[in-house]
């Protein structure tokens, strides 16, 4: 798992070196020996995985919007559905590609032609069907893939929209990433789910090279969310000895529920909704930067978020 793990970390890093050296130089320990070397350091896009122990969190509802406000603070953002068997950013969006994963796959298209620009200012790598995990194609179809990858790396921002659950292609991308954004609610079992797969990644990786992050989605009240944040770090410090950074919380808002039944990101449909500047904070802490709406709801959300 930890090699093909790192075999697709290395192919997602972008290195401007001569291509013989190719996506090996980018990461890793040569990666160090880059940072040391007096040329000026590659561009790099940062990865951020977005993934659940369970579907119907708010996952993909979260990737999307997240990407526009990366793109509202200058990033060129690229959104990738990484989910082989039920893609549907492009749902969300009310888009229809032509062409998807699949047809990258089968060396059909190209990354970059199947890549397609939203209304929005992100662009959208739309998911295939019929392909439940990546380890189940054959090597070849594999090796495309991973190289094809290459493409996203001109963006600023890679958000990967991973499918729920644990299966290899998950872990894969987590593994991957800068950034691995786990999303749960307060149910019990969406807990249960997101702590199972924080344990399997301290399973299956002994030293990860992202942080790990946790957002809390659906929360009625602030309480809420510290609740599960708290239970959720404490377990995986005390029993899996892994840092678990709380990144923030989404409220359950009904303009999310609106937004979806129009196919548009709440976000563009309510910029000033609650869920819209949850997700605004949670860009903002992410980018080490401030988020500042003048007063109201603004103001108390900059005091729970600590900004």
């Amino acid at each position: 798992m930890e090699d093909q793990a790192e075999e697709l970390r290395k192919m997602m890093a972008q290195s401007k070196r001569s291509p013989a050296k190719g996506y090996a130089d980018a990461m890793g320990l040569e990666k160090s020996e880059t940072r040391n070397s007096s040329a000026a350091p590659a561009k790099k896009a940062r990865i951020i995985t977005v993934t659940s122990g369970k579907g119907g969190v708010g996952k993909t509802n979260l990737s999307v919007n997240m990407a526009l406000a990366y793109a509202r603070l200058g990033k060129k953002v690229v959104v990738m559905d990484a989910d082989l068997g039920l893609a549907n950013v492009n749902v969300m969006l009310d888009m229809t590609p032509k062409y998807n994963l699949y047809h990258v796959i089968r060396k059909q298209k190209t990354m970059r032609e199947i890549m397609v620009e939203s209304p929005y200012g992100i662009s959208i790598v739309a998911g295939a069907s019929g392909f439940s995990q990546i380890a189940n194609l054959s090597e070849d179809e594999r090796q495309n893939f991973i190289t094809e990858l290459d493409t996203l790396s001109t963006a600023d921002i890679i958000i990967i929209d991973t499918s729920a659950g644990v299966s290899s292609n998950v872990l894969d991308f987590i593994a991957a990433a800068d950034d691995a954004v786990i999303i749960a609610t307060p149910e019990p079992t969406a807990i249960t789910d997101a702590y199972g797969i924080i344990k399997i990644i301290a399973t299956e990786y002994e030293n990860l090279n992202m942080g790990l992050k946790l957002v809390v989605n659906r929360v009625k009240g602030v309480g809420d969310a510290m609740k599960v944040s708290d239970r959720m770090i404490k377990t995986a410090g005390q029993f899996l000895n892994l840092k678990v950074d709380y990144l923030g919380f989404i409220y359950d808002d009904p303009e999310v529920s609106k937004a979806v039944l129009r196919q548009k990101p709440f976000m563009v449909t309510d910029p000033r909704c609650k869920a819209s500047q949850c997700v605004q904070h949670i860009v903002a802490r992410m980018d080490n930067t401030g988020f500042k709406e003048a007063g109201g709801f603004g103001a108390m959300m900059r005091r729970i978020f600590g900004g």
